[in-house]
């Protein structure tokens, strides 16, 4: 069995939770071998579907989720909706989130009242969540460390009161996982700016940062310009960082689609993934009766952690050689017309010697010619990326060479072509679309002051680093979270929790018991808020929100369910009571807005560029897309054309004796929230204390299968951090890397080590040492 795991931060020793359930059973770890989804997906569903007791509520929910007519959009990633009318769009994970927020269970006042917070504080955070669905608003009482209830209005005027005595409204800081809808996401930012700050922090600073700013700083825009057509168009699929079998499964679809009529489909990452490989697609009915499995990849490369760009740069390098002698490998006319800056590129590509190359990509140059050879083939490419590209020192500079190997054939502004960020999260890029965002831009601050009547204020708040740090400090004394579990996405674990403890207040609005709700403030409230599978009953009936997938196509949800509580308020209705009780006299008409989404819809119309008849056209058929000036070959630059980016090739070879970290999920495992200590696709059973590792490394340190290993990471100011007991596990990785799950590996991640591109936490380039357990 696994001992017990501690963590060691700036030399104060400490526990570190427990994250997954109780294992069943020894650890184990096999090669996984068999085709991604198929008959295992659908085996799990049916263990889940058993286990939440969602026997008659799961196949219903199934039938409704991801469907444009009456159907509730899935509260998991952020992968578009089927173009083509698929009546079951949907895959393992999603109905692991959907059935995991349908459960019977319940968190009421009794539960509260047998269980002390110090208690609850020693459980596992599966365990925690377990317990069920909260059910009314609770308030910490520190003289008997228990949550206690209130009553809805006492609870909103606790936080109007808290936000009305701070002696700057930049003392709170408002933040948003990527669960909430876009009519929420409007309001809550409304109301942060009317009360006067810009501290609006949310996951995209801990994921897809990078990738805004450098879209933006190449072509004006902060998304990617394809959408699930053109994936059905492409001659050439570039998949990064991504396992998309995990964190994308109904990309599986696309991957088979793709190869099944010829498309050449490269993966780019340290790891092959399950998705890279074979898959059979479960609504592929023939396919699953004969149990044949369709190829997801025609190439894969493994180069090392953060060689993703060395490697990009390799194969421009090759395109332009080969231009020398067939000037067919560019797209003369597209760079001349629509890019400024690719005589610096060439020779900047002409001047790195592919012995550099090689050495920071970890990929040999026969490799990388490959792939040169299905760029410079194929007529139309994409390229599609997700945190793997993006979470290190130099995500932008990566992204930006992404930006410019398609710039070199003219893979923008046509079918089939084009970038492909991969979100993660339901939503999380409507976040961002909808107002939150920490640095505004002057264009939308003067139209949300024109159409809403308010003064809000133009410099910088904080993103979630700053927030976190400004608490550590003491400058922010009210934390309001939407969702999500601060505590545990976050980096530096201790770091965080000491923080979050600082303030006067916190709220989390949740729909499930979570870690956040244990590490808190002097003051705390828990807000239990609708499921996206409930049904939202306001004054003028049945109310639909609105949410916007990875690639700008924004359609409506609506929850089938009757509410796991008559106390639970919707979102947008949270945050209009807070905003009410916080701005008495406000004259936004917030509780007039909550009456009918459509009214917030109207005014969203007048203010977000893309949104003009917001109402009619969220109805259309599949919603409507967002349009991206960059896709019609617009762009909003400095200079007017898509700019190439020049920047040098970091050094990323880890220093002898030590290995670059990544972290990820599991499996069976959503964000922060932990299924089981299982992970099918990397053959891994009943542990999650572990650290992936070439075999070669491990033979270097005397390591076998399952030793343990104490694992120290030595962040930019010299403080080290510690993780020990982990479990060594042989994986097919390049030497010098290493990878291990987050949340538990967090810790290992230094508050101040983020990078100075993006300000992203470097969860997936942590400078470790890893040794022998003494």
């Amino acid at each position: 069995m696994v001992r017990p795991v501690t963590t060691t931060h700036d030399g104060q020793n400490g526990p570190q939770p427990h994250v997954g359930p109780d294992p069943q059973g020894e650890p184990q770890a096999h090669p996984y071998r068999h085709p991604a989804a198929g008959w295992g997906a659908a085996k799990s569903v049916g263990k889940v579907l058993m286990r939440e007791g969602a026997l008659v509520d799961g196949p219903r929910a199934i039938m409704r989720m991801n469907h444009e007519n009456g159907g509730f959009d899935c509260p998991g990633c952020a992968w578009p909706d089927d173009t083509k009318g698929l009546h079951l769009d949907i895959c393992e994970n999603g109905i692991k989130h959907v059935t995991w927020e349908m459960t019977p269970k319940r968190v009421g006042r009794d539960f509260f009242a047998a269980h002390s917070v110090t208690e609850l504080s020693g459980w596992s955070d599966f365990d925690l969540e377990d317990q069920g669905r909260l059910t009314e608003p609770m308030v910490y009482d520190p003289e008997s460390d228990h949550y206690v209830p209130i009553g809805w209005h006492d609870a909103f005027e606790t936080v109007g009161r808290a936000l009305r005595e701070l002696d700057s409204p930049n003392q709170a800081a408002f933040y948003t996982s990527g669960r909430l809808g876009n009519e929420a996401t409007f309001l809550y930012q409304l109301m942060a700016r009317e009360l006067g700050t810009n501290n609006l922090p949310d996951c995209s600073n801990m994921c897809h940062e990078a990738s805004g700013r450098a879209l933006t700083a190449s072509l004006g825009t902060g998304k990617g310009t394809v959408d699930l057509k053109d994936w059905e168009a492409t001659d050439a699929l570039f998949i990064m960082g991504v396992n998309a079998a995990s964190n994308a499964p109904r990309m599986l679809t696309a991957l088979a689609e793709a190869y099944r009529r010829g498309a050449q489909i490269v993966h780019i990452n340290p790891l092959v993934e399950a998705a890279a490989t074979r898959t059979i697609v479960p609504h592929d009915f023939t396919d699953m009766a004969l149990f044949k499995s369709t190829r997801t990849s025609t190439l894969n490369l493994q180069p090392r952690i953060g060689g993703d760009m060395a490697l990009l740069r390799g194969v421009a390098k090759a395109i332009l050689e080969q231009a020398r002698t067939d000037p067919r490998a560019l797209d003369q006319v597209f760079l001349d017309r629509h890019t400024e800056g690719f005589d610096a590129y060439r020779a900047l590509c002409e001047a790195t010697s592919w012995a550099e190359i090689e050495r920071q990509s970890g990929v040999d140059r026969d490799d990388i010619l490959k792939t040169a050879r299905v760029y410079r083939d194929a007529d139309r490419s994409i390229v599609s990326w997700c945190l793997g590209v993006s979470q290190h020192e130099h995500g932008v500079d990566t992204v930006r060479e992404i930006v410019n190997l398609l710039l070199l054939r003219g893979n923008l502004g046509r079918e089939g072509a084009g970038p492909s960020p991969v979100r993660g999260h339901s939503n999380v890029q409507g976040n961002r679309t909808c107002g939150i965002d920490h640095r505004p831009t002057e264009t939308f601050l003067e139209r949300l002051a024109e159409v809403c009547a308010i003064d809000p204020p133009h410099e910088h708040g904080l993103d979630t680093v700053g927030t976190i740090q400004a608490m550590h400090r003491g400058e922010v004394k009210v934390f309001v979270g939407m969702g999500g579990n601060f505590a545990l996405a976050a980096p530096d674990t201790p770091y965080t929790y000491e923080a979050l403890r600082t303030c006067d207040l916190t709220v989390q609005v949740s729909t499930k018991l979570n870690r956040s709700h244990l590490v808190h403030g002097r003051r705390a409230l828990i807000l239990p808020c609708l499921g996206r599978t409930e049904k939202d009953q306001q004054r003028h009936g049945v109310q639909r929100i609105s949410v916007e997938d990875s690639m700008s196509m924004v359609h409506l949800s609506l929850g089938m369910k009757r509410p796991a509580s008559p106390h639970l308020l919707s979102e947008p209705a949270v945050i209009a009571g807070m905003a009410r009780a916080a701005l008495p006299d406000s004259s936004t008409p917030w509780e007039w807005y909550i009456e009918d989404y459509d009214r917030i819809r109207d005014t969203m119309a007048q203010v977000l560029d893309g949104f003009e008849d917001f109402n009619r056209r969220v109805r259309l058929p599949l919603g409507f897309r967002i349009k991206q000036p960059a896709r019609e070959l617009v762009f909003l630059t400095p200079s007017g054309r898509a700019e190439f980016s020049t920047a040098p090739l970091p050094d990323v070879v880890p220093a002898p004796g030590t290995l670059a970290l990544g972290t990820m999920r599991s499996h069976d495992q959503w964000n922060t929230t932990i299924y089981s200590d299982n992970d099918r696709y990397r053959g891994i059973e009943n542990l999650r204390t572990l650290v992936f590792m070439n075999k070669d490394d491990m033979r270097e340190r005397g390591l076998a299968e399952f030793d343990p290993v104490d694992i120290t990471s030595t962040a930019k100011d010299g403080t080290r951090r510690h993780l020990d007991g982990y479990l060594a596990i042989p994986y097919d990785i390049p030497r010098g890397c290493a990878a291990g799950y987050m949340p538990e590996m967090n810790v290992l991640c230094a508050i101040g080590d983020f990078s100075t591109q993006s300000d992203q936490p470097l969860m997936k380039h942590v400078k470790v040492t890893i040794e022998p357990s003494a």
